[in-house]
């Protein structure tokens, strides 16, 4: 694997770690700069909106750029509004900030998805998208709960001027080891048409559907082990680590399983995330079964999720860094989605079980666009045979 595809990775890991550090942020924040709770809260919001609205916008803009020259713009201005964030004494600042993070997030993303693949032969291709989506599951496991430590310890200032810190080496590294690539493009209209097919737009429709039962569950796994499960609130931070400890093994055992056998590993992963999820919500009371199940479900997801955006960037070769900004896209639908589900549910009085629930139904529904997908080409394919009868 090139170092290059490394780096991305690492760049990956500072912004997964921006994305998700705010959930143990918010109350500082909202002190320091005299907000409410829920006004600190749609932080975390603006930055899902700007990483759905960001990943076509910013990939449309920055197509025909050479691919190092993409990477270090979008990973420079993540790192100029963080010092910005750390050192505005306004809301108002701070809100826009989270926005332009997430708008160069979304470019860094669709760009490096479709770097990483180009700078591997075609049978190492998923392994490679899973090292660069590895970088959030180590930002899980490492980085959120060390930008919490940090909130905590010096404020929550630090956690931003530690994200821009950790950013710095990637934006070196980038610029030595990423080569100065202009991308072979078309029209905008031609690459908007070959993401325009039905398969490719029914498989982003299940990247959306997979990545909302993911983060249903793990958005409300704390209320769910406490007030079920029957764990004591110090617990929390331990499941939150093994639920990341298992998408870090799954990633690293995904990634290679995906390259030799892709339609396998999406079609058994997503069967057995369905299932154990539906078994997660059965035996919440269990804290042996919860324990158990966090850690599987976790590698589950995180092992098959790269495999599914291989397929998005491989259904839309003909317009990579397009393609990879739409699977930016439907990831964050599905980020955002879930937890709206999931919270919906606890809202209507259903439980803290509702939101497992709501993922194996999320599941399930993925499962069957798939088999649709599935069963709609192997008919067309069929087409010229029986025609030719």
């Amino acid at each position: 694997m090139p170092f290059a595809v490394y780096v991305l990775g690492l760049a990956v890991f500072a912004q997964g770690t921006s994305e998700f550090m705010l959930s143990g942020l918010v109350p500082g924040i909202a002190a320091d700069l005299g907000v409410s709770i829920p006004a600190a809260g749609l932080l975390t919001s603006a930055f899902a909106v700007g990483m759905v609205a960001g990943a076509p916008s910013m990939t449309l803009l920055a197509r025909r750029w050479p691919r190092r020259r993409a990477l270090l713009a979008f990973l420079t201005v993540f790192v100029a509004v963080h010092v910005a964030g750390a050192l505005t004494t306004s809301y108002g600042v701070l809100l826009a900030t989270r926005v332009a993070a997430a708008l160069a997030n979304a470019g860094f993303w669709a760009v490096a998805l479709a770097t990483a693949t180009a700078l591997v032969p075609p049978a190492a291709r998923a392994r490679a998208t899973s090292v660069v989506v590895g970088g959030v599951t180590v930002a899980c496991v490492a980085g959120v709960p060390a930008g919490a430590v940090l909130g905590g310890a010096w404020g929550w200032r630090a956690a931003f001027w530690a994200v821009a810190l950790v950013s710095l080496p990637a934006v070196a590294a980038i610029a030595r080891a990423v080569p100065e690539e202009r991308p072979s493009v078309g029209s905008a209209r031609s690459e908007l048409r070959v993401l325009a097919d039905g398969r490719l737009l029914l498989t982003l429709s299940v990247n959306a559907l997979f990545q909302g039962a993911t983060f249903c569950t793990f958005t409300y796994l704390a209320p769910l082990a406490t007030n079920v499960t029957g764990l004591g609130a110090a617990w929390v931070p331990a499941l939150l680590a093994l639920f990341g400890a298992g998408s870090f093994a799954g990633v690293a055992a995904g990634g290679r399983l995906a390259d030799a056998h892709p339609a396998a590993l999406i079609a058994a992963g997503m069967t057995s995330l369905a299932a154990g999820w539906a078994v997660l919500a059965l035996t919440a009371g269990s804290p042996a079964a919860v324990v158990a199940l966090v850690f599987v479900q976790g590698m589950l997801a995180f092992g098959t999720g790269p495999a599914l955006i291989s397929r998005v960037l491989d259904q839309g070769s003909a317009a990579p860094t397009l393609a990879g900004g739409f699977a930016t896209a439907a990831f964050n639908v599905g980020g955002a989605v879930g937890p709206w589900l999931g919270g919906t549910a606890i809202g209507a009085g259903l439980g803290y079980r509702s939101p497992v629930w709501v993922s194996a139904l999320l599941m399930a529904g993925a499962i069957a666009l798939l088999a649709g997908q599935v069963c709609f080409w192997r008919a067309r394919l069929a087409e010229p045979v029986s025609a030719g009868r």
